[in-house]
């Protein structure tokens, strides 16, 4: 078995950044990645409550498979309710919680200027403001309680994340 870190924050909070970094120093990890995850599963998503339910359950169960095959998995994945991130931490025996925590001031700021994606769908605090379900805009960002780690982006460089998160594990 393998550990599985959980990298969380609002959209923009560095979450693809760091998971690509830390797989760069660590190429055995796995990432999955929910923008990616969701193009294959919801082809033509809704966002509605039972839909991310569905893609967010589905994520945990393959991360979990992915670490008992004895591969590190990252999950780069907004996991906006905290009942998901909770299930990970219920279903996989090594599982490390990184809450990437920055203003959505800021968040929305960096969305705007990012160029490589990752699979995210572009413009979405945007879409957000007129009403599409966006975590921390028209659906809520519960914060983790109790994360492993919290790593305030707005202050911390990727190399510092990086070694705040190899620190844990």
């Amino acid at each position: 078995m393998s550990c599985v870190v959980w990298i969380t924050g609002l959209p923009g909070s560095g979450k693809s950044s760091i998971a690509e970094a830390l797989k760069g120093r660590h190429p055995g990890f796995v990432i999955l990645r929910m923008d990616e995850m969701r193009r294959v599963v919801t082809p033509e998503p809704t966002y509605n409550d039972m839909e991310r339910e569905l893609v967010y359950r589905s994520l945990v169960y393959m991360a979990k498979k992915i670490s008992e095959l004895g591969h590190p998995v990252i999950i780069d994945a907004t996991g906006n309710l905290r009942r998901w991130r909770e299930l990970a931490r219920e279903l996989i025996p090594e599982f490390f919680e990184v809450y990437l925590k920055c203003s959505l001031r800021e968040c929305e700021q960096r969305e705007s200027m990012r160029k490589d994606r990752h699979a995210a769908p572009g413009d979405i605090y945007r879409k957000g403001r007129k009403g599409w379900p966006v975590p921390g805009v028209t659906v809520p960002y519960e914060e983790p309680l109790s994360p492993d780690i919290t790593v305030d982006t707005e202050n911390t460089g990727i190399d510092e994340a990086l070694n705040i998160i190899e620190g844990l594990l």
